[in-house]
């Protein structure tokens, strides 16, 4: 089995909101990163034995009292180092230079003059640059060892090389979109400074995978929670590729679901891919245990413990299952792990089947866990799926149950579904779907009054939002063209007996978030 994992570059996390993004961008150059804490065990930073460091951003100050610090193993392994922006400044004190607040902070864009000669600039096509600054500090004495190869009218030092070592540090973030040669610079930090291959691409992670897979289970049987979703069918494609009928998987059919999706489930899964498919149709039950629930955590919590139960239901009705797969993926691994120390963020704690009995006593694989979700995608379509599955906008988990405002009924589900439906297909229709980020529908407990024809109709309401985003941080509301929302209103209300009205939600994010719940 070839290890795909022995060239790859080692990235600390001081706390910069770019971390992953840094990880994303040398993924994408084909190569193998993970991200660890800064205050990471030294004995775990000599186990990942890099090819080479990456220090991020931080949004502290490296002069202050219990500031991150540098732990000596990054120097003693004698690979390559690039600091960015926090990291930059680091290796300057660590080497003696002086670190202080600028009178002139610069955040945003800002020009860049190449002043020397570097190997790292060499694939930089020209002189001066168009980057991306976030910084109050900056390098105020460079120390001995370095020399200043860029700068700007106000930082004499936005990047600097080590003399005789392979060290570098660079003030802006090559890391964004806004930096001008920012993927060139990484590229040859990564691929000429330190040596790694370029191994780390979809037909080999997919062969990786099936033989780790392989060697993990044995020939052991494994179950997994389908939720319909990216993750959790991609996981069912590869385990399937993996082991074939080892693999059992269980769909709960909520009721919630996006309009016909647990028929093509069904069909993508069990008749196309030949997977193994139970399907639990408990719509009914859904619908029971939401009666007279009306706040969304409430909502939430009742369709993830019902579906708890469901699927340790039918995970004991399975003979012989030892193994839980999930579809976890690096984000997730992330944002719950934290830090030695703790002053790692801790977002979220993250399982797909969320909760699970101790007492199913099954093993937990998660074969996506060292995939990002641009990643996770690409293998998906390699596999075998449809790309406008896998590309679709997010859903959420507890699915209509939280774009239902107030009590959730069948009713309102079938309603929902169906205008949800008709906005997507009209999205697709007219090019506009991959223009934008989210897309849906949401169901208002109101009625409007409505005229069709030459009667009056007195209906429920029908919301519509859609945004444009790059992180999910921050939106914009989505400006689809007038005589579109026009049309998509019109086949609603003529569609759909129980609707009257339909609006368009042109709130962003913030001061409104995206979903409604």
């Amino acid at each position: 089995m070839m290890d795909i994992k022995h060239s790859k570059i080692l990235i600390l996390d001081y706390g910069s909101q770019y971390t992953q993004l840094i990880a994303r961008r040398v993924r994408e150059l084909n190569v193998y990163c993970e991200i660890y804490a800064w205050d990471a065990e030294t004995q775990a930073i000599e186990d990942f034995a890099p090819q080479g460091i990456i220090l991020s951003g931080s949004p502290e100050s490296v002069h202050m009292d219990n500031a991150p610090t540098l732990n000596e193993v990054v120097l003693r392994l004698n690979v390559p180092v690039l600091g960015i922006c926090y990291g930059m400044q680091l290796l300057n004190q660590h080497f003696g230079g002086e670190v202080a607040g600028s009178d002139e902070k610069e955040f945003g864009y800002a020009q860049v003059n190449m002043t020397g000669q570097s190997v790292l600039f060499d694939q930089v096509k020209h002189q001066q640059l168009d980057v991306w600054m976030s910084h109050g500090d900056k390098v105020h004495t460079v120390a001995p060892v370095f020399e200043s190869i860029a700068h700007t009218s106000s930082t004499p030092y936005a990047a600097f090389a080590h003399q005789d070592l392979p060290l570098y540090g660079v003030q802006f973030h090559p890391e964004v979109e806004h930096t001008v040669d920012g993927r060139e610079i990484l590229g040859q930090f990564v691929h000429h400074i330190c040596g790694c291959e370029k191994l780390w691409r979809t037909d080999n992670i997919i062969d990786t995978h099936v033989d780790s897979i392989r060697e993990l289970v044995g020939d052991e049987k494994v179950l997994l929670g389908l939720s319909g979703g990216v993750d959790s069918s991609v996981v069912a494609a590869l385990m399937h590729k993996a082991i074939g009928d080892q693999l059992v998987c269980v769909f709960v059919d909520t009721g919630l679901l996006r309009y016909q999706e647990g028929d093509q489930v069904m069909q993508t899964m069990a008749d196309k891919m030949d997977i193994n498919v139970i399907r639990v149709n408990a719509q009914d039950q859904y619908f029971d245990a939401l009666a007279g629930a009306t706040d969304p955590e409430r909502k939430r919590k009742i369709i993830g413990e019902l579906f708890i139960r469901i699927f340790e239901q039918q995970a004991q009705e399975l003979d012989d299952i030892q193994w839980l797969a999930q579809g976890t993926i690096y984000p997730d691994v992330i944002e719950s792990a934290g830090s030695a120390t703790g002053k790692a963020h801790v977002i979220k704690s993250h399982h797909n089947v969320g909760g699970l009995p101790e007492d199913l006593s099954l093993k937990l694989i998660e074969p996506l866990k060292d995939l990002f979700k641009d990643e996770v995608r690409k293998l998906g379509v390699s596999l075998g799926l449809a790309p406008e599955m896998v590309y679709r906008h997010p859903f959420p988990g507890p699915g209509l149950g939280v774009r239902i405002l107030g009590e959730v009924k069948a009713e309102y589900a079938d309603i929902l579904a169906r205008a949800d439906h008709i906005f997507i297909e009209e999205l697709r229709n007219h090019d506009l779907y991959d223009q934008t980020s989210q897309a849906f529908a949401v169901f208002l407990p109101v009625k409007s009054v409505g005229v069709v024809g030459d009667a009056r109709r007195y209906e429920y309401v029908i919301a519509l939002r859609a945004v444009e985003t790059i992180d999910f941080m921050t939106a914009r509301w989505a400006h689809l063209p007038y005589a579109f929302i026009d049309l998509v209103s019109r086949r609603i209300i003529n569609e759909i007996d129980k609707v009257s009205r339909v609006v368009y939600d042109v709130s962003s994010k913030p001061p409104a978030t995206i979903e409604w719940e």
